[in-house]
């Protein structure tokens, strides 16, 4: 993946063995819990219990994700690059394509690569 100078990630919040995590705007030289840019949202790992019955009926656990949407396509717009994990719940959510990779949509027209001249010997 390529390295910008603003990465949106997550920062960890929370009890021991009960982890939180802040989605973040934050400089990518900075520490992972340093103060970010900007909080996007928050993302609860640990799914919520569900009883016998909800199970029986064909519900699964949700994982919580909180997540400003506005803000992160800004973002994004403006050249902020998700970590791995982020960029999948960002896919999840529906804020990014499914193919997004790599920084860049798998729609985007692909550059023209330059071929050197090549010196003729004669």
């Amino acid at each position: 993946m390529t390295c910008g100078l603003v990465r949106i990630r997550l920062a960890r919040f929370g009890r021991t063995n009960s982890p939180l995590y802040n989605i973040v705007v934050a400089n990518a030289k900075r520490a992972r819990d340093a103060r970010p840019i900007e909080v996007l949202g928050t993302y609860n790992p640990v799914p919520k219990l569900i009883t016998i019955k909800q199970k029986k009926r064909g519900m699964i656990p949700e994982k919580e994700v909180n997540l400003d949407f506005a803000r992160t396509k800004y973002w994004i717009g403006v050249g902020a690059q998700p970590s791995e994990t982020v960029t999948r719940l960002l896919q999840k959510c529906g804020v990014l394509e499914p193919t997004w990779k790599n920084g860049v949509p798998a729609s985007a027209p692909e550059r023209p690569v330059i071929k050197q001249m090549e010196e003729r010997l004669e």
